[in-house]
């Protein structure tokens, strides 16, 4: 697998089931970004750290993670801390930016607490450009690779404040500041509204993954239709139950990798983009290893029916 678990994508190509990261293509893609990081294997995951987050982020670059995802919600997330981390490897060259891919995110009031990156008296259009441009700012970047709605503001449907949002966050897309749009925590229902009235369509849908769902088979189903790329967050912490199973322990023993290696190669199988969030070196470099275990197409379908 290539450095930070990053891969080619033809830009002209459809993603068929099953078939390799580097057969999704991307659409949407600013005419005026020529040299950008390709989309990544895996990404590392920068949620819950506090002030553990720049030096876990650094780390992590130097496992070799090129794939980074934040949010500027300071309630659960320290972008300055990833920015911080951005800044020594760049400045150090360690890495450059064409090499990294950045995503962060725009998160409502109901989402944050006091800390704000917005005025919360503004209209929705202003919060995100104001958030947006603090991301930069945190993250010492021109652009962002992906910028995610952190959830829609309620729980059914889409409201008002969902399409301003969106309509915002498209905008950064014409304007250049963006290459991709996404959204997480996001039903089956939403995502599907969104897909209908979107202008610019999401590209990356990121959302809590349960294996007692079939691994948001629906939601994934709905993503490969539309060619957008499901990203999966807590998928060992939200299936401790179902991973200490005899099934999927009983893969790792015969494959001699840990259940978070089986796990994230599964999920790479599925055409699920994998976050994780671990804290030590040497998982690091074992998780962005996974792209190198072979599975069989038995063990695929024993992990995909864990439930």
């Amino acid at each position: 697998m290539p450095l930070g678990g990053l891969v080619t994508v033809r830009l002209c190509s459809v993603a068929r089931p099953g078939g390799s990261r580097s057969d999704w293509h991307m659409p949407n893609a600013s005419s005026d970004l020529p040299h950008v990081a390709p989309i990544p294997s895996l990404m590392y995951g920068t949620a819950w750290k506090e002030e553990r987050t720049e030096a876990l982020t650094r780390l992590a670059l130097r496992a070799g993670f090129r794939g980074i995802d934040t949010a500027n919600q300071r309630k659960h997330y320290f972008e300055a801390g990833v920015g911080a981390a951005l800044e020594e490897a760049l400045r150090t060259g360690q890495t450059s930016r064409s090499e990294l891919f950045l995503q962060s995110k725009f998160t409502f009031l109901g989402g944050q607490d006091d800390r704000l990156p917005y005025d919360r008296s503004a209209p929705i259009g202003q919060q995100v450009a104001q958030s947006f441009q603090s991301s930069l700012v945190h993250l010492g970047t021109e652009y962002l690779d992906s910028y995610v709605l952190h959830g829609p503001s309620s729980r059914r449907g889409l409201e008002a404040a969902d399409w301003q949002a969106w309509r915002a966050m498209e905008a950064l897309v014409e304007a250049g500041k963006v290459r991709f749009l996404g959204i997480s925590n996001v039903s089956l229902e939403q995502l599907q509204a969104l897909y209908a009235k979107a202008t610019i369509k999401p590209k990356f849908v990121q959302n809590r993954c349960y294996a007692k769902t079939g691994w948001d088979r629906s939601v994934r189903a709905l993503c490969s239709a539309q060619g957008s790329v499901y990203q999966g967050f807590s998928l060992l912490t939200a299936n401790r139950v179902e991973l200490a199973g005899p099934k999927a322990q009983g893969i790792a023993l015969r494959t001699g990798r840990s259940t978070a290696e089986v796990v994230f190669r599964f999920c790479q199988l599925l055409e699920i983009l994998p976050l994780t969030g671990t804290t030590q070196l040497e998982h690091m470099r074992l998780d962005l290893a996974a792209g190198e275990l072979e599975l069989s197409p038995a063990d695929v379908s024993t992990l995909e029916n864990l439930h």
